[in-house]
């Protein structure tokens, strides 16, 4: 289970005095356990990739932030968290899959470009955790188009 080798990769950076690795995951950790209690329940994998991601792309808002504000270190920083988030979440599939994917989902259907929420309901349960979400979002418009 995921939340195993988290924290085995936990004392494993305690041991190795990996001081990003063991920040980042004890952070992980905490959110992980905040989602739970708000949640009033103990998460499965499916749950824990959804909180990866949305760390991962909360760094990845922080880098854009940083650059901008010419905040180099920061930026670096944030960038080797996402280092260590991205070794537990699975391997995210190329433009191409996704266009793929995409077209199989919409296939038989027909969509008005002023239907992309009925269509992203439609392929989010095939792509959820395997595709940026932006990634997703702009291949459908361009097929919706």
């Amino acid at each position: 289970m995921l939340k195993e080798q988290i924290d085995a990769d936990l004392k494993a950076a305690m041991i190795a005095k990996d001081q990003t690795t063991l920040d980042t995951l004890r952070m992980l950790r905490a959110r992980i356990k905040n989602e739970e209690i708000a949640k009033g329940k103990d998460f499965v994998d499916e749950e824990i990739v959804s909180v990866i991601g949305s760390e991962v792309k909360r760094r990845k808002d922080s880098i854009t932030a940083y650059t901008e504000g010419n905040r180099p270190e920061l930026a670096e920083k944030e960038q080797s968290e996402i280092t260590v988030l991205q070794k537990y979440l699975p391997a995210q599939l190329s433009e191409q899959e996704v266009t793929q994917i995409i077209t199989e989902a919409l296939a038989g259907q027909t969509f008005q470009s002023s239907e992309f929420g009925k269509a992203m309901a439609l392929v989010m349960p095939k792509l959820k955790g395997k595709a940026d979400g932006s990634l997703i979002s702009k291949i459908l418009k361009e097929k919706l188009s």
